[in-house]
């Protein structure tokens, strides 16, 4: 097992010859990656059974063991999403703008790859192959410290794609992974200044404010999700209710998921119980203040607590509010930056909730599920952005660079 400063050393060093490699060695790569993880595919899922393993003898809830499973159809999905990023444009050496200025210099603005990138995740195996694949198409090496949940999961797809790199003539150490899932080495490698470029946190809200409040390294902070889905008053029930139903139901495990349906009062009374028995038909259970427990009265008490707790998980808090106004106010309050979304059919409602509400995406008629890098046309998601510096919401390649100056003159000097 290779210690913490050794893979920074292999990282930094991989870092200089893959941030120069061409856009078809890149692609080369990719395409090597994806077949090596689907002619692998009997490995990956041995390796993955015991890690499930582990996590049923822990008790691990029902959501989460859905996150740590991967199947065959999963893995052919990390493989497409890998072949994705061969389709998309490479940013790296993208001229964004050049001027000239009144002394002849011409100065441009480049992108290039940030070195090396870090990534401090949990209990979803397929985080590895999308950040390895979005760290190599934009020549980022790259340090992957996943949770102990998923540790076997993680060695073997590492190795597999370790090998396709090597073959494809790159360097082997662009794709390294701590095998140490100690919480002593995450804190380490929040402090690997000399090494890591910048560090992304990928869980839940206990990891990432351990990632704020202990690391030196530059970080993006990512991904934690209390996010709202407002029923106005002007709205299609039956859309309201499909579009509640997908957000909880169809994954509540991810971050995208919804965690809250705020309700306005002068809908409520019919519409609460028609979006209560749908949730109850999905084994949801439903979380509410004073108001919704006086319509449906077998609904569990809300606390404080409740309003800014990211579920992950088959249960749902439900607030009836005033009006629009209310609804906003509640969600910039507890919100986490994350995604939020209106049912309405009022235009000016909606262009009202898009221009108040303080969040990375913001939806109008929509599910929240979509906030994924996958779905925005990015290929796959290095994590979603709920900060506003450098990049917000779903981080594709053009989030993975930074900008380097390069100026052209003959012979000034100043």
């Amino acid at each position: 097992m290779k210690d913490l400063n050794t893979l920074g050393i292999n990282a930094k060093e991989a870092s200089y010859d893959l941030g120069i490699a061409s856009t078809t060695e890149k692609n080369n790569a990719l395409e090597l990656m994806a077949q090596a993880l689907l002619n692998n595919k009997e490995e990956i899922i041995n390796e993955n059974k015991k890690d499930l393993e582990v996590a049923v003898q822990k008790g691990t809830s029902k959501a989460m063991l859905d996150r740590l499973a991967l199947n065959e159809e999963r893995i052919e999905g990390m493989a497409k999403g890998l072949r994705d990023l061969i389709s998309l444009d490479d940013p790296v050496g993208e001229v964004i703008e050049m001027w000239k200025r009144p002394n002849g210099l011409q100065i441009g603005k480049q992108r290039v790859a940030m070195g090396v990138v870090g990534i401090i995740y949990e209990a979803r195996p397929n985080v590895t192959c999308d950040a390895a694949g979005l760290c190599l198409k934009t020549g980022n090496a790259v340090i992957l410290r996943g949770g102990s949940e998923a540790i076997n999961s993680n060695k073997a797809i590492v190795n597999i794609l370790t090998e396709a790199v090597k073959e494809a003539g790159l360097p082997e150490n662009s794709i390294q992974l701590v095998e140490d899932t100690s919480r002593e080495t995450a804190t380490k490698m929040m402090k690997l200044n000399e090494y890591i470029d910048v560090l992304i946190p990928r869980g839940g809200a206990g990891l990432i404010q351990a990632v704020v409040k202990n690391a030196t390294v530059p970080i993006i902070e990512t991904g934690v999700g209390n996010c709202h889905i407002y029923v106005d008053e002007n709205c299609d029930f039956e859309m309201a209710k499909n579009i509640i139903v997908n957000a909880k139901v169809s994954r509540p495990s991810v971050c995208n998921a919804a965690e809250k349906m705020l309700i306005n009062e002068n809908i409520a009374d019919e519409f609460l119980p028609l979006i209560v028995n749908a949730l109850r038909e999905n084994d949801v259970e439903i979380i509410g203040d004073d108001k919704v427990q006086a319509i449906i009265n077998d609904v569990t008490a809300a606390t404080e607590e409740d309003w800014s707790k990211e579920y992950l998980d088959y249960i749902i808090g439900a607030k009836i509010v005033k009006n629009l106004d209310d609804a906003i106010t509640h969600i910039n309050k507890y919100g986490s930056g994350h995604s939020e979304a209106i049912v309405t059919e009022s235009y000016k409602n909606s262009q009202k909730f898009l221009n108040k509400v303080n969040a990375a995406a913001v939806y109008v008629n929509a599910s929240t599920r979509f906030t994924d890098g996958a779905e925005f046309g990015f290929g796959a998601e290095i994590g979603i952005s709920t900060q506003k510096l450098h990049a917000r919401g779903p981080m594709g390649l053009k989030e993975l660079t930074t900008i380097k100056y390069i100026i052209y003159g003959n012979g000034q000097i100043r």
